[in-house]
């Protein structure tokens, strides 16, 4: 098996290291990662209804899907991410065998963690891995964070989002109540130090495992496959399902409630109601934004020539702006 220690805190570049290792290994490979602060959502979700996106905007967190299905998680440098890419395997769903090592390893270190549900692992019942999987071919990709000593608030604050904005087919991620695996240690250890512990295990596990190494054309390949998916609006937020928002914003001239359709990232129909004054129609608007993506640069450009106090009295286009994406 291969063991690449992967020193990149890019989720970009490391969600797609997973994809081009899975499509292009003839060998069973084992990763270990970390992404400075993100928050990777699943295959099937609807990206805006699972991010708390002002705090996601203010705080400058990368935002990125992943292959596999399953809820969206916060990353920061203090989560360990594990990848297990099995070639000629037909194990799908077989959750538990990929994350025995883990268990094993954690047990090597005296604490006790067991496997729960569908795809969670813990400790004391509290949650501190969440996995998934990927079928690609004849392979198997499985994947699983560790939170060692993550910021606990922040993956409260990010992945907050008020439910009743959104209608949709998304996949909903599930709460759970969540530990560190460094408050477990007999011994303090940093979270380096753990990675380096548990590639070590690994490595230990099998006389055939060796590392390796990411060559200049994988970093190319790599790179490539941020730029043209990664890294794109169209693959974070565009790939999310059908969807409804319903929001409302009060400012200085009244409220405003938005209610839009939105459908491969794209908005087909949106609708402003409230007590607002203009001297102008808002359908203008309406009619403006129809088959718009729905991103804030593409709304803005939009919007950009309108003034938009001729339409609502005493606002703006950043108060128009956030109550379109979903801003109170």
């Amino acid at each position: 098996m291969l063991l690449i220690n992967n020193t990149s805190t890019n989720a970009y570049f490391n969600l797609a290291m997973e994809e081009y290792f899975l499509k292009n290994t003839t060998e069973d490979v084992f990763m270990l990662w970390r992404n400075e602060s993100a928050i990777i959502v699943g295959k099937n979700q609807n990206t805006l209804s699972e991010i708390n996106y002002e705090y996601v905007k203010e705080n400058n967190i990368k935002v990125v899907r992943r292959q596999s299905g399953g809820g969206a998680v916060f990353h920061d440098l203090g989560n360990i991410n594990f990848t297990f890419i099995s070639c000629n395997d037909n194990s799908f769903s077989d959750f538990k065998r990929f994350t025995m090592p883990i268990i094993e390893c954690l047990e090597d270190l005296n604490i006790h963690a067991e496997f729960s549900g569908r795809n969670d692992l813990l400790i004391d019942n509290q949650k501190f891995s969440g996995n998934a999987q990927y079928n690609y071919k004849n392979k198997v990709m499985h994947h699983g964070t560790l939170l060692f000593s993550s910021q606990i608030n922040d993956l409260s604050s990010a992945l907050k989002v008020k439910p009743s904005k959104f209608e949709g087919k998304g996949v909903k991620s599930v709460k759970s109540r969540v530990t560190n695996i460094s408050n477990h240690l007999k011994k303090s250890m940093t979270v380096l130090e753990f990675k380096d512990y548990l590639m070590n295990f690994i490595n230990n596990k099998d006389e055939n495992n060796h590392f390796y190494e990411l060559s200049d054309h994988d970093i190319n390949e790599i790179n490539k496959l941020v730029d043209e998916k990664y890294s794109t609006w169209h693959w974070n937020f565009g790939h999310s399902p059908k969807y409804s928002l319903n929001n409302e914003v009060k400012y200085p001239g009244g409220n405003i409630e938005f209610s839009l359709n939105v459908d491969k990232g794209i908005i087909n129909e949106i609708k402003f109601f409230g007590d607002f004054f203009g001297k102008k129609d808002v359908s203008n608007i309406e009619d403006l934004l129809k088959n718009v993506m729905h991103n804030e640069s593409s709304i803005k450009s939009t919007l950009n020539n309108i003034d938009i106090n001729d339409y609502f009295l005493n606002c703006n286009i950043d108060i128009l702006v956030d109550g379109i994406m979903g801003v109170k």
